[in-house]
């Protein structure tokens, strides 16, 4: 049996404050800077005014005048997510997420850990928490928030979850939910009680979103109408998105593909007065140090990281950045994501350096010097990995010029781990 988590307007929430800042407001999540200018979520106050995910932001405040828009925060999102998420693989699910609120697992292999189908469901119940304590603002470098204020806004906002034999099964039991008890469909009534849902459950579906127009203008309602439609003319209608949504429609759906174990490491730093210009590069070049230096970085060379930071003005943002190659050294990295940082689109008060994937143990990534010198560098990198051994990560650091013209002097200078 697959469960589905589901917990609504996910992002906007996180971005409004809490659950308690919807009501009775017409919010959306406002564009992001330099994008098509299409609103991310929105209340339920705007949808009733004909606003929905994804419109373009003049049609929108068209269609409603007193629409306001909420910077996005990306950040905070992806931390309380992780955070949901671990705590449901505490329990040992294996989780395949689809987007942030969005989530999956199987009760199959659980069912021998904790007796029945039900006591798994309520073991995701307690793991999620009734009021959103799972994704509580105690991650590191969720600045600005209490550290015992649940992200979520406390008991007013609830996960709901659905079970049944495919994750759209599940998906369908999840948001017909209204309360805190699950609903749970069994293989024989599932395509039965599936018949009678509206299609805009196919909206959930990436590959099959762009069909909700089409139908909607040939006069399909339901799930069961689309089925009665035959899977032969679907295809040849819409080709494989019209397969895949009969298929929907008959229960049938592919098996869960859950996400790999991955190991992340993250390094956070308040900007201060450095929030723009030469000196964010600075702070940028000191999280890259500290991100090196790492003992549990093991040797290995990074292949993908993600650059975000919380902006001054509210919200956040985010950059995944691909090496060309699995890189080690510390100028090349630095200098592939200084351009990033053209990318704020505001001065930020932090910034933060995560490792995605990492790549095979570095070998000698030499510069274009003279074999004395890089002999020499291989020498000293010898020396700082012995005297980290012996003493620890911070005891070979030098010192970085980071604001020389901030009034704090803990500002103007820092620390950071040698080269090694």
């Amino acid at each position: 049996m697959v469960v589905c988590v589901h917990l609504p307007r996910f992002e906007l929430v996180l971005a409004a404050g809490g659950a308690q800042a919807l009501v009775g407001r017409a919010l959306a999540i406002a564009p992001p800077v330099g994008s098509e200018q299409r609103l991310g979520e929105v209340s339920g106050a705007a949808e009733a005014h004909g606003v929905r995910r994804g419109m373009a932001l003049g049609e929108a405040l068209a269609r409603c005048p007193d629409l306001e828009l909420v910077p996005a925060d990306p950040v905070g999102a992806d931390e309380a997510w992780e955070s949901l998420l671990g705590a449901l693989e505490s329990i040992g699910a294996a989780v395949e997420p689809a987007r942030p609120g969005l989530t999956y697992f199987d009760t199959d292999p659980l069912r021998s850990l904790h007796g029945s189908d039900a006591a798994v469901l309520a073991a995701a119940q307690r793991a999620v928490g009734p009021s959103g304590d799972a994704v509580a603002g105690r991650a590191p470098g969720l600045a600005g928030r209490s550290a015992d204020r649940p992200l979520l806004g406390g008991g007013d906002r609830h996960a709901r979850m659905g079970a049944g034999p495919t994750r759209f099964c599940s998906l369908a039991a999840a948001l017909a939910v209204r309360s805190r008890r699950a609903l749970v469909l069994d293989g024989s009534e599932a395509l039965r009680w599936l018949a009678g849902r509206p299609i805009e459950l196919l909206g959930y579906r990436a590959q099959t979103e762009e069909l909700l127009e089409p139908l909607q203008r040939l006069g399909v309602r339901t799930l069961g109408e689309l089925a009665r439609l035959g899977r032969d003319e679907l295809a040849d209608r819409f080709g494989a998105a019209g397969v895949l949504a009969h298929r929907l429609a008959r229960a049938e759906d592919t098996p869960l593909r859950p996400r790999r174990e991955r190991e992340r490491m993250q390094e956070t730093m308040d900007v201060g007065d450095a929030s723009s210009g030469l000196a964010i590069e600075r702070v940028l070049g000191v999280l890259v140090d500290r991100l090196l230096a790492r003992s549990d970085r093991r040797g290995r060379t990074l292949r993908a990281v993600t650059l975000s930071a919380r902006l001054l003005s509210g919200g956040g943002w985010r950059e995944q950045v691909v090496f060309r190659q699995p890189l080690s050294d510390r100028d090349r990295i630095s200098l592939a994501l200084s351009l990033r940082l053209l990318l704020l689109p505001a001065p930020a008060a932090s910034l933060g350096l995560a490792v995605e994937r990492f790549g095979p143990p570095a070998g000698e990534q030499r510069a274009l010097l003279d074999e004395g010198h890089a002999a020499r560098a291989a020498r000293l990198r010898e020396a700082v990995a012995q005297v980290r051994a012996v003493a620890g990560e911070d005891a070979a650091m030098r010192v970085v010029c980071v604001d020389p013209d901030s009034r704090v002097p803990e500002r103007r200078v820092v620390l950071t781990p040698l080269p090694g």
